[in-house]
Order: C-alpha cells, then sequence, then structure tokens
C-alpha cells in the first residue's frame, strides 16, 4: 500500500487509528504525552473519522478577476481563439487593468482552456506550407478594403479601408461610404499624411478602386492615369500588384481583416457610431498593446520605436505614444514635426 504523508507529519496511519480509538475519559493531554505530540494534534485525530491528510488547497482562491469576469475572459478565449499575451492586453485593457500574466494563465488553466492549438478547428489534409515574407524597413505598406454589416439608420454599408506596414505591423484605418477610386484615392493621401515613416511602396489587389491596370474581360484597357496610380507617383511611391486570383500575396493585410471579421461577428452595434468607435479603439489597442509573434512579441509601435532609433532617416515624424508618458529616448528632430497619429 502507498501511504503518501506530509512532509511534516508526526503521525502515521496506525498511530491516527489508535488515538481514535482511545476512549473519551483519556484525555488529549495524557495521549500527548505518551505519544509525544502537541495536544492540538491529539485533538485534531480524535475528532476525524479518517486517517489522510485533508487538501491544503486555499477554500477560496486568491484571484484577481471576478467570477463573471472569468467568464468573459473564457468566452474570448474561445471564440477569438487569442493567444495568452494578446488576451492580456485586452483583458488589462477592457476587463481589469490589474491582472497578471500568470494569474490569467492561472484562469486559463481552471477553465480548460490553457491550450490554444486544442481549441482551433482542425482541418482535414496536408498543411500548405506558409512562405514567409521577403524583410523590408518601414514603408512597404499592405492596402486592403472590406465590406461592413449595414447598420440601423444608414442607407447603405460603409467598407474599412485599411493599411498595414510590413516591418512594423503598423496600422491605418479609416470607414468610408463606397469604394470608388476618389475614395481609395483619399485615403492613401490621408495615409502618407498620418504615417510617421515615409511611404515608398505600395501592395494593393487588382479592384477598380485601386488600379486599372488588370481587366479580366480585356475590355478595359489601361489608362495610366488611375486616380490611385496618380498619387503614388506624385509621392513617389511604387505601386505594386499582387497576381490575379492569388489574395495570399497579400496575406498580411487579409489576416488583419480578420481579426475586423471576429471583432464584428462578436459583438452586436447599436448604431453606426458604435461600430466605428469600436473599430477605432480596437485599431489603437492593436498599435500600441497586443504583441506580434513576428516582431518578437512587442506590439508594433515598439517596433516603430526601435526602427526609428536605429534609423530615424526613414522617418517624417517622431514616434509618439498617444496614452501616458512616452518614455522613449530618441534623438530629437525639428520642431515643425507634430506627433503621428497611431488610429
Amino acid at each position: 500500500m502507498n501511504i503518501q504523508l506530509h512532509q511534516h507529519a508526526r503521525t502515521t496511519p496506525a498511530i491516527r487509528l489508535e488515538l481514535q480509538a482511545q476512549p473519551a475519559s483519556v484525555s488529549n493531554r495524557e495521549l500527548a504525552a505518551v505519544y509525544h505530540l502537541n495536544r492540538h494534534t491529539v485533538a485534531k485525530w480524535r475528532r476525524r473519522e479518517g486517517t489522510d491528510d485533508a487538501s491544503h488547497r486555499p477554500h477560496r482562491l486568491q484571484a484577481t478577476l471576478s467570477a463573471a469576469q472569468e467568464a468573459v475572459v473564457v468566452a474570448l478565449r474561445e471564440s477569438l481563439l487569442l493567444p495568452l499575451d494578446d488576451l492580456l492586453a485586452v483583458t488589462r485593457e477592457f476587463i481589469h487593468g490589474e491582472v497578471s500574466r500568470s494569474g490569467l494563465d492561472r484562469c486559463l488553466r481552471r477553465h480548460g482552456v490553457s491550450n490554444l492549438k486544442a481549441l482551433m478547428p482542425q482541418e482535414d489534409g496536408a498543411k500548405t506550407p506558409v512562405k514567409s515574407l521577403k524583410a523590408y524597413a518601414p514603408g512597404f505598406v499592405h492596402v486592403d478594403v472590406k465590406y461592413l454589416p449595414q447598420m440601423p439608420g444608414e442607407d447603405q454599408r460603409r467598407y474599412l479601408f485599411a493599411a498595414i506596414d510590413r516591418a512594423t505591423r503598423w496600422v491605418y484605418v479609416e470607414l468610408l461610404p463606397d469604394k470608388s477610386a476618389a475614395s481609395a484615392s483619399g485615403f492613401l493621401k490621408r495615409l502618407i499624411e498620418k504615417a510617421p515613416f515615409t511611404i515608398t511602396k505600395v501592395l494593393t489587389d487588382n479592384g477598380k478602386e485601386f488600379t486599372d491596370r488588370f481587366c479580366a474581360t480585356g475590355q478595359r484597357p489601361p489608362t495610366g492615369a488611375h486616380a490611385f496610380d496618380r498619387v503614388c507617383t506624385d509621392n513617389h511611391i511604387e505601386h505594386r500588384l499582387i497576381k490575379p486570383r492569388t489574395p495570399q500575396t497579400n496575406g498580411m493585410i487579409e489576416r488583419f481583416n480578420g481579426r475586423i471579421a471576429d471583432v464584428l461577428r462578436t459583438t452586436r452595434f447599436d448604431s453606426s457610431e458604435h461600430l466605428a468607435d469600436t473599430l477605432k479603439r480596437y485599431v489603437q489597442v492593436y498599435n500600441q498593446h497586443l504583441p506580434q509573434q513576428a516582431l518578437g512579441h512587442i506590439p508594433p509601435l515598439q517596433a516603430m520605436k526601435s526602427w526609428y532609433q536605429k534609423q530615424p532617416n526613414l522617418f517624417k515624424k517622431r514616434v509618439y505614444n498617444l496614452a501616458g508618458l512616452d518614455t522613449s529616448s530618441v534623438p530629437r528632430v525639428s520642431a515643425r514635426h507634430h506627433p503621428s497619429n497611431m488610429s
């Protein structure tokens, strides 16, 4: 029989049985003297029915999150499949600012959702290996447009124009009423103004809002005067197009759009303003707080600061935090430069 005793136990199961078998006329003090035990130990074992050590786990766990907050965290984990660091950033921002990484990990373990791979849907068949992107300095931007759901009070749906920098994963988005060439070119102009770095390359799909250099039917010859291309030419930006029917080429922005799709699927919006505020808030959290595996588990803003320290010549503006004090020690720039808009 394999008996496990507490490492500081002064009694064995046999002695505990003997103590429990003693008549009530024998006092605890007398038994303590006979067995060389503390009388409180004798009293404890005489009161118990069994001889096994009780659990030393506390009756109530000292957890930072309440039961309701833990339920929200678990739901986020299961629905959005967020890694631990991403979930920690979202939890600190929206649920409880004092939760620790280790405490959040223990919460996930208690609820059986600590293994992220086990939560992900399994696909049949062999997976196609993902080709890694060529490394670039800040300034190579992927741009795409996504349909948004039509909100109450709107006559038509709006469109989310999004841009992501390949090197820093910094994201800039706008909600526009259509996806025309005028909207796309206007978005690019404002992106050039808001981006703290100099944009040198832009990658888009072959949509009519971005170019007229591609037509599946051949009925529309390229003019070379598309509004989006003209903005690129005026700002010395190389406009690259993905190959037809290969959206994976623009996979970086597609993955970000997937994150936006998760937000849209798991949130009930009351109005168009609620939708816009939620997306703006999410982009702010993404840029400033969500660590990215491709960046060495740091958020895009920190990656941008690192690039600014190494190659400030790539930037038009100094990189600032929006929330709280900026503690980055970087060289000063001209007074005409203003903080970048991280929305």
